[in-house]
C-alpha cells in the first residue's frame, strides 16, 4: 500500500501553471537535488531524454524555471518565478538543460542531473516527475534509491564491510518507513533510510564520523511528512470502512486525512479551505481576463459566463456555468497564475469549476463545500494508488479524467450521497473519457485542455445526478481505473503529452501564433 496524502499529491500542490508534472515536478527536484548536494550549487546540467516528453515540452510548460525555483530556494508562488533563470545568472549558477539518449530511461519525464557545487563536490541523480508533482530520486551516483521527498530521507555510501555496522545505527529508530536497506558493489555499499521523523543530529554526526564511512546524502521533505499508514487504497476498502462507521465520503476523507498526517480535523478543514479560497481566486481572476491572449487563444470564459448570465446563450444553467469557471481557471493557469493542481495542473479547472458554482450559484454551505473537496481527493488517492496521475505515461484521461472523476464524487458527498454512490459516479465519469489522449497543441497546456476541462465540470454533474437519480453502475471504480491505466499504457508516445500526434498535429494548430 502506497503512503499517500490527499493535500500532498491529490489535492494540491499549490502552484504556478501550466503543468503539475513540469511546474510542480520540476520545482521539487531541483529542490531535492540542492538538498542531496548540500551545500551552494555553481553548475547544473539536465539532460533529458529526446523521446520523453520533457525534451518536447520543457520550455513551453516552464519546467526549466521551476527547477531553477527549486534549486534556489525560490517559492513557486514567488513573483520571481519569471525571472528564475536570470536570478541564477546573477548568483554565479550556470543551469544548462541538454538532450541526450538516457541509459535505461524508465519514465517519459526521466532525467539525469549533474551538480558541481562551489566548493567542487559533484553529484549525479536519476530522477522523474511521475504525475500529479510528485517525483521519485531513483539513483545517486548510480545507486539505485526509491526517494519521494515525503519523508525524511538518508542514503550513506559506506565500504561494504562498514555497512552493516552503520545500518544498525539506523534500525532503532522508532518512525522508520521501512527497515535500513543495503546494496553492494565493487567492494562499497549504500545504506538508505526513511523517517517519519527527523533523524536526531547525533545520530547524523555518529555516522558520518563513523568507519568506512565516505558520503551521505540527505533529502529534506517537501510536503508535510506522512506520519502514519493508510487506512485504505482502494474503492472496495473505502466503501466497507464508510460502511462500518456509517458515515459519509467527506467525513472518511477527513478521518483518513488527519490520519495520515497526524493532524487534527480542524487543521485538515483549515487546510481544506486554504486550498478552495486559491481555486475561488482563480476562477474569479479568470473571469476577468479580457483581449490579452493566454498564449495561443484569447480568454474567453469571462464572456460566456456574463452571457448566460444575461440569457444570450442558446441554453445555459448550471452546467455551463461549471465549464466557464473551469475555463476561466485554466486560462489563468495558461498564463502561469496561482492554481491548485486538482490532481493535476492539467485538470486544475474540472474541480474548481464545480466547487465553486455549487457555492456561488447554489449557496451550498461551505462546510459542505470543504467535505465536498475532501471526498474528490479520496477519490483522487485511490487512482494514485492504483495507476498514476501522469498524462505522460496514460493520457488526458488520467488528469482530467480523473478530476472529472473526482468532482462527480464530490457532488455526491455534497448532495448527501453514500460513499458506494460517490465511487459509482466516479466511476462512471471515468468511463466516459476512457482513452482520451494528450495532443496538447505546440507543447502548451491549453488546447483542446481548456474546453477538456469545462467538459469535465458538466460531466462530473450529470454523472452524479445520474446515480443519485439511479443509475446502476456494473463495473466498480477500483476495476474502472485498472481498465483506464491498461488503455493509457496502451497508447503510442505521440498521444502521451509529446505534442507529436492528435489535434497538434493539424495544420491550423501548426499555424497558430
Amino acid at each position: 500500500m502506497k503512503d499517500i496524502s490527499i493535500f500532498n499529491q491529490v489535492i494540491g500542490p499549490v502552484m504556478r501553471g501550466p503543468s503539475s508534472s513540469h511546474t510542480a515536478g520540476g520545482f521539487f527536484i531541483g529542490k531535492i537535488a540542492a538538498s542531496l548536494l548540500g551545500e551552494p550549487v555553481r553548475e547544473v546540467e539536465v539532460a533529458l531524454d529526446p523521446d520523453g516528453s520533457y525534451a518536447r515540452t520543457y520550455r513551453e510548460q516552464a519546467a526549466d524555471l521551476s527547477f531553477a525555483c527549486g534549486l534556489l530556494g525560490i517559492e513557486l508562488v514567488d513573483e520571481r518565478f519569471f525571472q528564475a533563470l536570470d536570478i541564477a545568472r546573477e548568483r554565479g549558477v550556470k543551469i544548462e538543460f541538454s538532450l541526450r539518449r538516457l541509459d535505461r530511461a524508465d519514465h517519459p519525464n526521466a532525467m539525469d542531473i549533474k551538480l558541481v557545487s562551489a566548493s567542487g563536490r559533484n553529484l549525479r541523480i536519476r530522477a522523474a516527475s511521475v504525475g500529479g508533482g510528485s517525483v521519485e530520486v531513483r539513483e545517486i551516483e548510480g545507486w539505485p534509491v526509491n526517494f519521494t521527498g515525503l519523508y525524511h530521507e538518508m542514503a550513506v555510501e559506506a565500504e561494504a564491510g562498514a555497512a552493516e555496522s552503520i545500518r544498525q545505527k539506523l534500525t532503532p529508530l522508532p518512525r522508520l518507513v521501512e527497515e535500513p536497506g543495503i546494496q553492494v558493489r565493487d567492494g562499497a555499499a549504500l545504506v538508505s533510510a526513511r523517517a517519519r521523523e527527523p533523524f536526531p543530529e547525533a545520530l547524523l554526526t555518529e555516522i558520518k564520523s563513523a568507519p568506512g564511512a565516505r558520503r551521505v546524502w540527505m533529502i529534506q521533505p517537501v510536503c508535510p511528512v506522512i506520519k502514519n499508514k493508510p487506512p485504505f487504497s482502494s474503492a472496495a476498502e473505502m466503501v466497507r470502512l464508510a460502511g462500518e462507521r456509517n458515515i459519509s465520503p467527506g467525513e472518511l476523507a477527513l478521518e483518513y486525512e488527519a490520519e495520515v498526517l497526524g493532524w487534527s480535523k480542524a487543521q485538515v478543514l483549515e487546510e481544506a479551505e486554504r486550498r478552495f479560497r486559491i481555486m475561488q481566486r482563480a476562477v474569479h481572476e479568470g473571469l476577468e481576463f479580457r483581449g490579452e491572449k493566454v498564449q495561443l487563444l484569447k480568454p474567453s470564459a469571462g464572456k460566456i459566463f456574463a452571457d448566460e448570465k444575461l440569457a444570450r446563450l442558446p441554453l445555459g444553467g448550471t452546467y455551463l456555468r461549471a465549464g466557464a469557471r473551469a475555463m476561466a481557471v485554466m486560462h489563468v493557469n495558461g498564463r502561469r497564475g496561482v492554481v491548485c493542481a486538482a490532481p493535476t495542473g492539467g485538470s486544475a479547472g474540472t474541480l474548481p469549476g464545480v466547487l465553486v458554482t455549487l457555492f456561488e450559484d447554489e449557496r451550498v454551505p461551505l462546510e459542505k463545500i470543504l467535505r465536498g473537496l475532501l471526498a474528490a481527493g479520496a477519490i483522487g488517492l485511490i487512482v494514485d494508488s492504483r495507476a498514476t496521475f501522469a498524462a505522460e505515461v496514460a493520457g488526458c484521461q488520467v488528469e482530467i479524467g480523473a478530476a472529472g472523476a473526482m468532482a462527480a464524487a464530490a457532488v455526491v458527498d455534497i448532495f448527501g450521497g453514500s460513499v458506494r454512490q460517490a465511487a459509482d459516479a466516479a466511476a462512471i465519469a471515468f468511463q466516459n473519457i476512457m482513452g482520451s489522449i494528450c495532443d496538447l497543441v505546440q507543447g502548451k497546456v491549453e488546447i483542446p485542455c481548456h474546453t477538456r476541462n469545462a467538459m469535465g465540470a458538466a460531466n462530473a454533474l450529470l454523472c452524479a445526478g445520474l446515480i443519485i437519480g439511479g443509475y446502476e453502475n456494473p463495473i466498480d471504480l477500483d476495476e474502472t481505473i485498472d481498465a483506464v491505466y491498461e488503455v493509457g499504457k496502451m497508447l503510442p508516445p505521440e498521444l502521451r503529452c509529446t505534442a507529436r500526434g492528435g489535434l497538434a498535429l493539424c495544420p491550423s494548430a501548426l499555424r497558430l501564433q
